[in-house]
Formats: C-alpha cells, sequence, structure tokens
C-alpha cells in the first residue's frame, strides 16, 4: 500500500485519550503517514509520541504497559491528614505535581532522540508547519490560548530550546487536578499554564490554509453519548473533578460545523470520564477498540476528492505547490 500524508489533531479527554490511540492504528493501517500533528491534553500526549516516531504499535505497548494511577504524585502537605488536599490547592493550585508525568513523557520522548522542538523542525517557512508538532495550552492569567513552540517566544523562550515534555506537561495539567506550569512574561508577570481544553479542546482548523489542501487533515474526537453516569460528589476534589470532566463534556455537545466534521472521527467514550485514573484494564481495552471502530467506519466513507470539491475549492496552498 503507497504511503499518503496527512495532518492529525487530537482532542483531549484524561484518560479518555486511549481510545485515539486506536482510531490512530487503523489510519496507520489504512496507508497514511502524519506529517504534522496538533492535540490538546491526551491529545497532545498522543501528538507529541506520534511526532517523535513511535508507530501505533509502540503506542499500543506504551498504553499496555501504562498505570496511570502513577500520575497522582502527591507533595508531603497531601499527606496532612484532612487538611491536606485543601493546602495543596491552596499553596500549589494543585492536588497532584505532575512531575512524575513529566519525567515520563521526556524518557519516552528521548527514546525517540526528541527532546527539545528544534528537534522537530520541518523544512518549511510558514510557521503553522515549521515544527511537525503543535502544543495546545492555555494561559489563564491571560485569558490566552496558546500555541506550543510558537507562542513561547511570549515568555522569553526560543521556541527551538522549548522542552517538549514541559510543553506537554503544560497542556495536560488539568485545573485543581495538577499544578499549572508558572512562566514569566515578557513584562516580567507570572503566568499560569494549565490543560489547553479550557479554551480550545480540539482545534482541527489549526494547520488549514487557504484555498485546496495539499493533504488532508483529521480530526480524532472524544465524544460522549448523551446519558452518562452522574457524578459522584463527596468533598472538594471530587467537585472539581466533575466540574472539569463537566467542561470538556461541553466542548464534545458544541456543534462542530459541517467542513470540520467531515473530517472528523468520532470516538465513542461510553462511561469512562476524562479523570479516571484508576480505569481498569478492561475498560482501557474498550477505548483502544472504541477508537478501531470509529476509525474503520470513518475511512468507509471518506473521500478526499469529494471533500475537497465540497469544502476546500480555490487555489491550492504553498505545500501543494511543492509536491
Amino acid at each position: 500500500m503507497s504511503t499518503k500524508k496527512v495532518d492529525g489533531v487530537f482532542e483531549g479527554g484524561g484518560v479518555k485519550g486511549i481510545g485515539l490511540a486506536g482510531a490512530l492504528a487503523v489510519t496507520e493501517e489504512q496507508g497514511y503517514r502524519f506529517e504534522n500533528v496538533a492535540g490538546t491534553s491526551a491529545g497532545a500526549i498522543i501528538a507529541a509520541l506520534v511526532a517523535a516516531g513511535y508507530s501505533a504499535a509502540e503506542l499500543k505497548a506504551v498504553i499496555d504497559n501504562l498505570d496511570y494511577r502513577e500520575f497522582k504524585d502527591e507533595s508531603l502537605i497531601d499527606h496532612i491528614p484532612l487538611l491536606g488536599p485543601a493546602l495543596s490547592l491552596g499553596f500549589e493550585k494543585g492536588i497532584y505535581e505532575g512531575d512524575y508525568f513529566e519525567e515520563w513523557i521526556r524518557e519516552k520522548l528521548a527514546a525517540k532522540g526528541v527532546h527539545t522542538f528544534a528537534d522537530l523542525r520541518t523544512a518549511e517557512t510558514d510557521a503553522r508547519w515549521r515544527w511537525r508538532l503543535k502544543v495546545i495550552a492555555a494561559d489563564i492569567s491571560r485569558g490566552k490560548l496558546l500555541r506550543f513552540p510558537d507562542d513561547a517566544v511570549d515568555y522569553k523562550l526560543d521556541p527551538d530550546d522549548l522542552d517538549v515534555a514541559r510543553a506537554v506537561r503544560m497542556s495536560m495539567s488539568i485545573p485543581f487536578f495538577f499544578e499549572p506550569v508558572v512562566l514569566k512574561s515578557k513584562e516580567g508577570r507570572s503566568c499560569y499554564i494549565v490543560d489547553g481544553g479550557v479554551l480550545s479542546n480540539f482545534p482541527v482548523w489549526l494547520f488549514d490554509s487557504d484555498g485546496e489542501p495539499a493533504w488532508p487533515t483529521f480530526g480524532y474526537k472524544l465524544v460522549n453519548p448523551k446519558e452518562n453516569r452522574p457524578h459522584q460528589i463527596n468533598g472538594p476534589l471530587t467537585l472539581f473533578a466533575a466540574l472539569f470532566s463537566t467542561m470538556l463534556d461541553a466542548h464534545d455537545a458544541r456543534y462542530i460545523e459541517d467542513q470540520h466534521f467531515a473530517r472528523t472521527i468520532p470516538i465513542h467514550t461510553g462511561h469512562v470520564r476524562s479523570t479516571d485514573f484508576d480505569l481498569s484494564k478492561a475498560d482501557a481495552a474498550w477505548l483502544y477498540a472504541q477508537g478501531r471502530l470509529a476509525a474503520r467506519e470513518f475511512f468507509d466513507r471518506w473521500d478526499f476528492e469529494a471533500y475537497k470539491r465540497q469544502w476546500r475549492q480555490g487555489a491550492p496552498d504553498s505545500r501543494a505547490l511543492r509536491l
């Protein structure tokens, strides 16, 4: 089977992101090779590993050996009886440190020779495609959507020098769950960076240009059934978890423009919630299978030429001129 180019945008959704890996496996089986990838939160994790060169089979092995409970790394203050979580929120702005995750993703990227965004440079001059990876985060101090590495300059950082693992850590910093990353703005202000899903959980438009695209962009979206299990709220942490899950689920319920839906693989995630860090192996396997099922159904009907005729007529983008 000949190799076909594609860009991919992966939605965030915490542990539900396992479904993204299943859909990605079918995409690879269809003969596609990713040129550029982007993601938010869990989607940023998948995108970063793909950009680093992980195959679908390697991603599956990573997922199969992952214990999400280890991401719940607590500091000493969290172990103070009764008051620990409240004190952690007050002083550290999050229950869990996020350090374990950052070192975990750094190790996985380093295994493929990826450390900074300089390792992901392309030959393109257009900023949209200058780096193979875009990581979406949110600066809640300034109310701004961030695209890393491009927006690193807002914090006096060289985009090429930005640590990829650090960028992904920023993107997956679920508010209240994980401590935000603090960056200094050009003006010297402390800015709190959190999960990109706060502002844009599914930026499927990210690699678009005017006119006819040189190759497609596929969106990988996590969707819930309309009737979901109720949130069990029995304390501050479960309250914050319910708040964030509700916010992410609201992204799922929003209307998606037809031209974006036409290139989107909707992955049903059933009863699983974004913050189910105690996810069972059976549920993880089910999510992966759901991703595969959704992708097979999508590719059974996908027609790039028909998509272009209906939605993207016009002058070709600059990349098409060099094919």
